[in-house]
């Protein structure tokens, strides 16, 4: 895709930010660079997170929970936040700078399949409609399309 990754963040790594990770892998396969990172990794993955991804075909392999810490950030050239937390004092300094987008997702943990399911379908939306277009701002993806433009309804001008 380009020089540089994305980085999802979530609070636990273990249900959003994990979801995103794979989604993204998924629907954009090596044309961008993802990794995925929790403020305060739960230090495993809940049994719903990974079967909503693989309910829909979605790769789980290599996934795990894990901190900012464990992560080479120097590629990063866009964060997503998906917590709702603000993230200042937990980013390390190698991320100053960089574009962070602050995009809550509701967090299902502990909730019931469906919850997850939801969360899932809100995170495959942001992966496959918002990400292209915060990307385009560098460089467009080959994959996709441009989006069309914009038309007006003649009769409400």
């Amino acid at each position: 895709m380009g020089k540089g990754a994305v980085l999802f963040l979530c609070w636990g790594n273990a249900c959003r930010s994990i979801m995103a990770e794979a989604l993204t892998r998924h629907h954009w396969g090596e044309e961008v660079k993802v990794m995925s990172a929790g403020m305060g990794p739960l230090g495993h993955i809940p049994p719903e997170t990974l079967i909503v991804l693989e309910e829909i075909g979605v790769s789980t392999e290599g996934l795990r929970s894990k901190g900012l810490e464990e992560l080479k950030l120097e590629a990063v050239d866009l964060v997503v936040n998906l917590s709702g937390y603000d993230p200042e004092g937990y980013l390390p300094p190698t991320l100053e700078g960089t574009r962070l987008i602050n995009w809550y997702v509701r967090d299902p943990y502990g909730g019931s399949l469906d919850s997850f399911r939801q969360t899932r379908n809100a995170i495959e939306w942001l992966v496959t409609k918002k990400l292209p277009q915060w990307l385009r701002e560098d460089q467009p993806l080959s994959q996709k399309p441009a989006a069309p433009k914009e038309t007006r309804d003649p009769s409400s001008m």
